[in-house]
């Protein structure tokens, strides 16, 4: 019988993933202040694992640490979204003309063809919660195709950025039907080793997610979850 060697995750590592459900859902708003010790008695353990879980979310830009003062969740504005769409969208570009070149087969490709089924079968449902988890799917697998360890380390610094301005504007956007087909566009120009044509269609993709995104931000005046 094979033992399970695989380590139990550190009080640490569980500080991260529950002060991120907790902003992401909203429990933790926005611009709210929060001591350690606080944070610490409502995940039942001490003040040392949740330090060490601010710095990481922190770098992550989901909260700020402020000396004497302990954490604030920092809002997402359109101004964020903009920059950090300037950067996503030439990264991940390059990522799609790189997967082009590198001649993937079908089967190389099922993971990014099987996030588009599912956000298809989604639209159908008008499930946009669904819908945005093959979204977010489809984009980490393109990152993945395009090889470049340094690409992966900076789109995934901004994806958490990213996720929360979508998920607050998600019910308010019109139905992704285009973006459904532009991301089919892109897997067929890869799929041909079309280099050219799966940069030139996942950049346009990108901006026209992002100026409805930060146009949303903007009319509606949210900043963030």
């Amino acid at each position: 019988m094979n033992k399970d060697t695989s380590k139990p995750a550190s009080n640490a590592q569980r500080a991260v993933q529950e002060l991120r459900g907790l902003i992401f859902s909203g429990e933790l708003a926005a611009g709210s202040d929060h001591l350690e010790t606080e944070l610490a008695a409502r995940l039942g353990m001490s003040r040392t694992p949740i330090r060490e879980a601010a710095l990481t979310l922190e770098s992550q830009g989901l909260l700020e640490m402020r000396p004497r003062k302990g954490v604030r969740i920092l809002p997402v504005s359109a101004s964020d979204m903009r920059e950090i769409y300037d950067v996503l969208t030439e990264l991940e570009s390059l990522a799609a003309a790189r997967a082009a070149e590198a001649g993937y087969s079908k089967e190389e490709l099922a993971d990014l063809k099987a996030a588009i089924h599912d956000m298809d079968q989604a639209i159908k449902e008008e499930s946009l919660d669904k819908w945005a988890e093959a979204d977010d799917r489809f984009h980490a697998e393109l990152v993945r195709l395009g090889d470049n360890s340094r690409v992966s380390s900076i789109v995934a610094m901004m994806s958490d950025q990213v996720r929360r301005a979508k998920a607050s504007t998600l019910f308010i956007r019109p139905l992704p039907v285009q973006s459904n087909e532009d991301h089919r566009a892109v897997y067929r120009a890869i799929l041909k080793g079309d280099a050219d044509t799966a940069r030139r269609i996942h950049h346009a993709h990108r901006e026209h997610a992002r100026d409805i995104l930060t146009d949303l931000l903007e009319k509606h005046r949210i900043h963030s979850l």
